[in-house]
């Protein structure tokens, strides 16, 4: 639990009030508030151009390097990571995200684990690992309990203050924590039970995951009830990253009645099944569909995908309530899910990161694929998301003429 310090020093301050000051004067250009309007036409399926957007994630790293961080305290370290990353996005990288005039900081919390936990195996500096799944037999689920929260009200509100007296004047300092990522649950189900023995079990032992499934499904609404009864949740209508890709910018979020008590019906929803990429569709109609439907028909807006092929999944997935944006990943068959979707949903296409990860960035390739993919979906609301880079080989070059490309494609197109 990173707790906040009373204060930092005079020289860590002065260094984050100076990228504060830049994000602000980014945060201010018009532009961004011509992408805001953008990305809610985008969002409620009006006609607009195709959307770009890149996170390098891992990448980050290869740009804003150890060496240029200058804060001496290791949560100014962090502030300052993220600062100059909003520097990066909105001077040099060119997408479509929009720098906000905000700086959120996180509740100082801790969430246990399911009474099991993996593991690890490997796993160092964000590479690849295995894992030693915990229950091995279906007899120990009575170790299983929910997952819990604590949130040290007292550390959290010392951490606001001191963003409040060093940034505040700057920049509008909120309280927000994302609780998940997603709410697909699988990643979970792995964890605990093996990739391999879960494709066992199916066959084998059908009834006891289900069992287990029913357990995870109930965890994970007992978390949004907690959170929202605890007024711990936050509107994502915003600047908010939503699903694998894209922005929460719209005007349908929150619901009419909402009176400031964020609930989980005035959010975008979000699950994925990456994991089960090696199942059957009727096998994942079975064993998650079923399972994440409950749990996704409390929220306004959904999306759904990731990495995993949707395309033989689409009879099932499009069942999702209030489903509005969808994922296309590089293993996806582009025109299926173009005709599938049209109109009526929005295109998260997912070009493949190992482009940006090869010896050589070969710009004419990009160029092709980039415009193959837009051509092949000219009739859907379509947001380009480069994501999932383990490495950018140390060149930042790379994202920013990747951006480039796909903005002129775009327009092209």
């Amino acid at each position: 639990m990173n707790t906040a310090p009373e204060t930092f020093t005079s020289h860590d301050r002065q260094l984050l009030r100076t990228l504060a000051g830049q994000v602000a004067e980014l945060a201010a250009r018009p532009i961004e508030a011509e992408k805001q309007a953008l990305w809610r036409r985008h969002n409620a399926l009006q006609t607009t151009r195709p959307l770009v957007f890149c996170d390098p994630e891992n990448g980050w790293h290869e740009i804003i390097r150890p060496e240029h961080i200058e804060c001496e305290d290791e949560l100014a370290r962090e502030w300052e990571f993220r600062l100059r990353r909003e520097i990066f996005w909105g001077a040099q990288m060119g997408d479509d995200r929009v720098i906000m005039p905000c700086f959120d900081v996180t509740h100082v919390a801790t969430e246990s684990d399911w009474g099991m936990h993996e593991m690890r195996i490997g796993g160092q500096h964000g590479g690849a690992y295995t894992w030693d799944a915990p229950l091995k037999d279906f007899t120990d689920m009575d170790k299983l309990h929910f997952p819990t929260i604590t949130v040290d009200a007292a550390a959290t509100e010392r951490r606001a203050a001191l963003a409040h007296d060093i940034l505040g004047d700057l920049l509008l300092v909120r309280v927000r924590t994302q609780w998940w990522w997603t709410l697909g649950m699988t990643w979970t189900l792995v964890n605990l039970r093996g990739m391999l023995q879960i494709m066992y079990d199916m066959v084998d032992a059908p009834d006891d995951l289900h069992r287990l499934m029913a357990f995870l499904r109930d965890g994970h609404l007992a978390k949004l009830d907690w959170l929202e009864a605890q007024g711990l949740l936050s509107l994502n209508n915003d600047g908010a990253y939503v699903g694998s890709g894209g922005f929460g910018w719209t005007d349908e979020l929150p619901q009419p009645d909402f009176a400031g008590h964020v609930r989980t019906c005035d959010l975008w929803g979000f699950a994925e099944s990456q994991e089960t990429v090696g199942i059957s569709p009727a096998m994942f109609a079975e064993f998650v569909l079923p399972y994440q439907l409950p749990i996704l028909s409390r929220f306004g807006l959904n999306c759904y995908g990731c990495c995993e092929p949707l395309d033989k999944r689409w009879e099932y997935v499009k069942q999702i309530p209030r489903l509005r944006r969808v994922s296309v990943s590089p293993w996806s068959n582009r025109a299926f899910m173009a005709e599938q979707l049209g109109a009526k949903y929005i295109l998260s296409m997912k070009p493949n990161p190992a482009d940006l990860a090869r010896d050589s960035f070969d710009e004419d390739k990009v160029r092709s694929i980039l415009r193959n993919d837009l051509r092949v979906t000219r009739n859907c609301h379509v947001e380009v998301i480069m994501k999932d880079n383990h490495t950018i080989r140390d060149d930042p070059r790379r994202v920013i003429r990747w951006v480039q490309i796909a903005r002129a494609e775009a327009d092209r197109l």
